[in-house]
């Protein structure tokens, strides 16, 4: 028996023992993968790059746990750009475990930034950041197109208190801020079709500058609205992260995580080779065997 035969009588279970194994390899090796920054992505960097301090960005973390290994990435990498440069930030979650993931993420970052840290050559120096002055979390409320047009007319219809149950109106970042006509950017961090509701009720109606951050199935069906300047920029899946932090130069979660991707790309394209030849192998065999 050759080893086209063994492969293709091996029990499958090897096959994702195999791949754990090449997973938690590449994981404990540090191996650089280069990283091609694509248009799409850029356009997203340059905008919020472009942004003056005091500036404000609507991030909506509309994506649940499951997502998490792509999405939380894209979250952490934008919402650090912009609070390296002063830009304010007003979070919302239209996805119903969303809120928690928000939580989290502000915490962390906030941490991140209060450590003097160079990125691209700049130096940041380390700074608390305020509830109420540097970031505004809404939270969440369900019927979510409902809540994108509400927050049209103005963020106080569905969320007169904030997450955390203070006023919107006692918040110094919220004066004067009542609507997607005071914010620079919007950008929904999604893994479903909550993302059809911002360009269908959101952007199409209020023309607000929209991003979108998408899972890598969700990418493809959404460039025809990149194409008709409905949306700004895609981040597309984790290597869509990954991009965000190589221009940022803040490794993290996703290039990190192109490590494991790549390998295990490698893996599963070696096996599918190896199977279809043996296939093929095969059915000659039978077809010489017949003709006998």
């Amino acid at each position: 028996m050759d080893l086209f035969e063994k492969l293709m009588k091996l029990d499958r279970r090897w096959i994702f023992l195999f791949l754990i194994v090449v997973c938690v390899l590449s994981y404990a090796i540090d191996f650089y993968v280069p990283i091609l920054v694509e248009p799409e992505s850029q356009k997203i960097y340059d905008y919020v790059e472009n942004l003056e301090e005091g500036s404000i960005v609507l991030i909506a973390i509309d994506y649940d746990p499951n997502n998490m290994a792509e999405l939380h990435p894209m979250t952490y990498a934008m919402v650090e750009h912009c609070w390296r440069k002063k830009v304010k930030v007003i979070f919302t979650s239209l996805s119903q475990n969303g809120p928690g993931m928000a939580d989290q993420a502000i915490r962390d970052i906030s941490d991140s930034l209060a450590l003097d840290r160079t990125y691209n050559g700049v130096e940041f120096k380390g700074r608390e950041i305020v509830n109420g002055v540097d970031y505004c979390f809404l939270g969440y409320k369900p019927y979510y197109a409902l809540v994108i047009l509400a927050m049209g007319q103005d963020f106080r219809l569905p969320f007169p208190s904030d997450y955390y149950g203070n006023p919107l109106d006692s918040l110094p970042m919220m004066v004067g801020t009542h609507n997607y006509g005071d914010v620079d950017l919007v950008v929904d961090v999604s893994g479903g079709n909550i993302t059809d509701a911002w360009i269908s009720y959101g952007q199409s109606r209020f023309n607000f500058t929209l991003a979108l951050g998408l899972t890598g199935v969700m990418t493809a069906q959404y460039y025809p609205y990149l194409g008709s300047g409905q949306v700004h920029g895609i981040m597309g899946g984790l290597l869509g992260a990954a991009q965000y932090e190589q221009m940022c130069d803040n490794a993290g979660l996703a290039i990190d995580g192109m490590r494991i991707q790549l390998a295990a790309h490698v893996v599963i394209i070696f096996f599918i080779v190896m199977g279809n030849i043996g296939l093929l192998l095969e059915r000659r065999r039978l077809k010489r065997e017949g003709g006998i």
